[in-house]
């Protein structure tokens, strides 16, 4: 939990100096194809939900909350493999990164923009990268070998 809390920590602390020093709005170039810019989106991904008239704030809120506790209880308890593990910590530090700016100011900070050719991904931010990170963790983890209670009740039987 100290990780997650580390992760939650570092993501508003970036939040929070996008905030500070670029206007909302104001678009930074950086490079070539990325930005930095501060937005506020009131939805999900990619903005989904964000024109749903104010319900999805307490919905969104309340997913990121009941997902974060049900996998620190399955952290608490003991999981097999690091993988999986790290993946948790990152969804909980990053479900808890967004539902601080929800909870905080209705909506949550986006700044990374990244485009080409004059299209643009969706805005988004470290707890968003935290997120999608650890899904693809699981599914790595996902792939790897398995040691379940199937292949331990067929080594046990003669």
């Amino acid at each position: 939990m100290g990780a997650a809390a580390l992760l939650l920590s570092l993501d508003q602390f970036v939040k929070w100096t996008i905030a500070t020093s670029l206007p909302r709005g104001e678009v930074m170039a950086i490079t070539a194809w990325f930005n930095l810019v501060h937005v506020l989106n009131p939805g999900a991904s990619f903005s989904f939900l964000a024109e749903a008239g104010g319900w999805q704030l307490h919905a969104l809120t309340a997913v990121g909350v009941v997902v974060s506790a049900a996998l620190a209880v399955l952290l608490w308890r003991g999981i097999r493999g690091r993988l999986v593990s790290a993946a948790y910590v990152g969804l909980i530090g990053g479900a808890l990164g967004n539902v601080a700016d929800r909870l905080r100011i209705g909506a949550v900070v986006d700044y990374l923009d990244l485009h080409w050719r004059g299209m643009h991904w969706p805005a988004f931010n470290l707890a968003d990268i935290f997120i999608v990170g650890s899904a693809a963790l699981l599914i790595v983890a996902s792939l790897g070998s398995r040691d379940d209670s199937r292949e331990v009740g067929r080594r046990g039987t003669t």
